[in-house]
């Protein structure tokens, strides 16, 4: 079976070797979240800022080693540095069950960030290398599903595992074994990486920035990211806290909520060309109402059924913005720099990740505001400004 790119056709191994390495990039802290209450109790010495770094220490990591393979894929062999990524990645998941201490659970964690981190520029810099025009957008839609939809299936495998052993619970990361396999059916240069003219690419004509040798930062694409994820962390950080602080319902009630989140910001990415197609030039400010008016559920404070409704928005509305962000970036640079082009922008997520609670305790130190409400609020602010914003600047290069 042949798949269809734009300008040719790929097996359907390189197209599932694409996908799962798109099932990697969510991984990295999952296993440690179920059992942190476990291992507080396991580790009594422990101090509580260890065990916050078992959650976080991959985060920090991933963020200079996603910049580095970025930085890597423009001189050397990308499928080199992918594989090389996977190894430590898969032999982090197969010693993970193995450790009992926590400065061993903290080194691997810290190599497992290294991974993590040479692998994800690859889940839609590969994505690039294959596919072009309306192609690459609905195929970067599929791989953003595939990524939030393992983060669901993954967080619930390592809780289920968890109740049974809190070792257990490392085995999620073994699907990077997967990926590893996979990896060698790609192509040693893909066959659009390594052009250095976009007028090469006979398909859809590709929107390529000014200065064709010459590559310039995505920082317009780069903020516009970390905005949208910095307003949508704000349902997985501080949701289980909010409906604990109004009494509307226990935290397996919120576990269930934060799974509807995730599965809310898979499904736009599987119509991504469907919903572009629709909405046109209105897609963006769409997408931003959407997420904004579900953040105002959360501050009326209306009950489970607005509340449920209000995660469904925000998911929906991040969902649609995700892939298309990741397409805009890979369009407007010249193929060969598409892979780092796009570590720049997704190491935004994790950089998001890292300041959100250090700026939200900042910004509440300012108010006296209930702090499980204030960040729905604040953020319910922020996006209804820049939703207007996106409005007028629609018609923007970066908007468009």
């Amino acid at each position: 079976m042949k798949i269809k790119t734009g300008q040719g056709n790929i097996t359907l191994q390189k197209l599932f070797a694409i996908y799962s390495i798109s099932m990697v990039t969510s991984l990295p802290g999952l296993a440690i979240s179920p059992i942190l209450g476990k291992l507080e109790s396991i580790f009594g010495h422990a101090s509580e800022l260890q065990l916050q770094l078992l959650a976080s220490l991959p985060s920090f990591i991933i963020v200079p080693f996603i910049l580095l393979s970025g930085r890597l894929s423009l001189h050397f062999n990308k499928k080199k540095i992918l594989i090389i990524g996977l190894v430590i990645f898969f032999a982090c998941s197969v010693i993970y069950p193995f450790l009992n201490t926590l400065t061993s659970l903290l080194v691997i964690s810290a190599l497992l960030g290294i991974g993590a981190g040479m692998v994800i520029p690859f889940s839609t810099g590969i994505v690039a290398d294959y596919f072009t025009g309306s192609y690459r957008t609905k195929q970067l839609g599929y791989v953003s599903a595939i990524t939030n939809f393992t983060l669901v299936i993954a967080t619930l495998l390592a809780g289920f595992l968890a109740g049974i052993s809190w070792h257990l619970s490392f085995i999620v990361y073994c699907i990077s074994g997967v990926s590893l396999f996979y990896s060698f059916y790609l192509d040693d240069k893909p066959p659009y990486s390594t052009s250095g003219n976009a007028s090469s690419i006979p398909a859809e004509k590709e929107q390529i920035s000014s200065g064709l040798y010459h590559f310039k930062w995505p920082v317009k694409l780069m903020l516009f990211y970390y905005l949208i994820t910095f307003l949508a962390l704000t349902v997985p950080l501080n949701l289980s806290l909010y409906m604990h602080n109004l009494h509307l319902g226990n935290y397996n009630i919120s576990g269930t909520l934060i799974s509807v989140f995730f599965l809310s910001m898979t499904f736009p990415g599987i119509f991504i060309n469907r919903i572009i197609y629709l909405l046109k030039t209105y897609t963006h400010f769409t997408a931003m109402l959407v997420l904004a008016i579900g953040l105002f559920f959360f501050t009326v404070k209306a009950g489970l059924f607005f509340l449920t409704l209000g995660v469904i928005l925000i998911g929906f509305g991040y969902g649609i913005m995700q892939p298309i962000i990741y397409d805009k970036t890979a369009a407007k640079v010249e193929p060969r720099h598409a892979t780092y082009a796009l570590s720049l922008v997704m190491v935004m997520n994790y950089i998001a990740i890292i300041t959100y609670p250090f700026l939200l305790q900042l910004f509440e130190s300012m108010f006296a505001t209930e702090s499980s409400y204030f960040p729905f609020l604040f953020c319910t602010i922020t996006a209804a400004i820049f939703t207007v914003f996106v409005f007028f600047r629609r018609h923007s290069e970066t908007l468009d």
